[in-house]
């Protein structure tokens, strides 16, 4: 490995130390931290420790939160326990955010790494085509390529990433523009590193900082996403999700709160608890804030 190289893993080594000394600091995102930790964590293991199935009726219909002949949070119009619902839901809602969010991190990094470096005529057909992309409302552009595809986790959780790419690829052409004219990359391009190594090895972890910001607005976008297409019933409804069980229960929203408030408050818990994630990332990797 040259001096250069080196020189280059040894900054951003140094950097995400900094960093992460930072990210510590910020008490809101480690509590933030902290919660979706515990959220992942139950969702994983919750149902299996729980024992009781999400499908199965578990008492009498209607049953109030704390009621003595009913479960911990109640159960819906069917008897159904509300607490193993958001424990099972939570597994889906979170798997379908998680991949949904990195594939459209995925595609945006591609497409605005090509973009941002080769710039010129790869730049003006990329811009345009991701253009075309911005303009479509994405939850409606969601809901038409479910119609297309069909209903299915899998299925959902594309129809999801493929609208949201757009961000990430207009914030990875921007910083692809910035350091592509910078020294250290013009010392990497002098001392003949390849194009793809120079992405991949040179610019690409120096762009990383608002990179990991915008994926964990990616994920709550996600979340919200799924939430919204789940209420208006247009997922697998063999399959539990936080949006799901809120769909199902909307028709009694005002005789039975329950139903609908805890999934809602698992889904505003666990966007807040990402977004304090992101917020202390941004603060993290704010060179002056570090610098204090």
């Amino acid at each position: 490995m040259t001096d250069l190289g080196m020189a280059i893993e040894s900054s951003v080594e140094t950097g995400g130390r900094g960093a992460f000394r930072m990210f510590l600091r910020n008490k809101p995102a480690v509590v933030g931290s902290v919660v979706f930790i515990l959220i992942v964590l139950v969702t994983i293991f919750g149902p299996g420790i729980y024992g009781t199935e999400a499908h199965k009726m578990a008492a009498g219909p209607f049953l109030g939160p704390g009621d003595d002949a009913g479960p911990l949070l109640g159960t819906d119009y069917l008897g159904r326990d509300i607490l193993a619902g958001v424990i099972t839901g939570g597994r889906t809602t979170l798997f379908v955010a998680a991949v949904a969010g990195a594939l459209s991190m995925g595609l945006g990094l591609v497409v605005g790494s090509l973009a941002g470096y080769f710039g010129g005529w790869v730049d003006a057909l990329l811009m345009r085509f991701t253009e075309i992309f911005q303009a479509m409302p994405s939850l409606l552009f969601s809901l038409v390529l479910i119609y297309l595809i069909g209903p299915g986790t899998w299925k959902e959780t594309l129809a999801i990433g493929v609208t949201m790419w757009a961000l990430p690829a207009r914030l990875t052409r921007a910083e692809f523009l910035r350091l592509r004219e910078m020294e250290f990359v013009k010392a990497s391009r002098a001392i003949g590193s390849g194009d793809l190594r120079i992405m991949t090895r040179t610019i690409l972890p120096n762009a990383m900082p608002p990179l990991l910001v915008a994926a964990t607005l990616l994920v709550v976008i996600a979340i919200l996403f799924h939430a919204g297409l789940a209420f208006l019933g247009m997922v697998d409804i063999n399959t539990v999700s936080w949006g799901s069980i809120m769909g199902k229960n909307r028709g009694y929203t005002l005789t039975a709160w329950w139903t609908v408030a805890f999934p809602g408050l698992a889904i505003v818990t666990t966007g807040l608890s990402i977004a304090l994630i992101g917020d202390g990332l941004q603060d993290a990797f704010n060179p002056k804030l570090r610098g204090r």
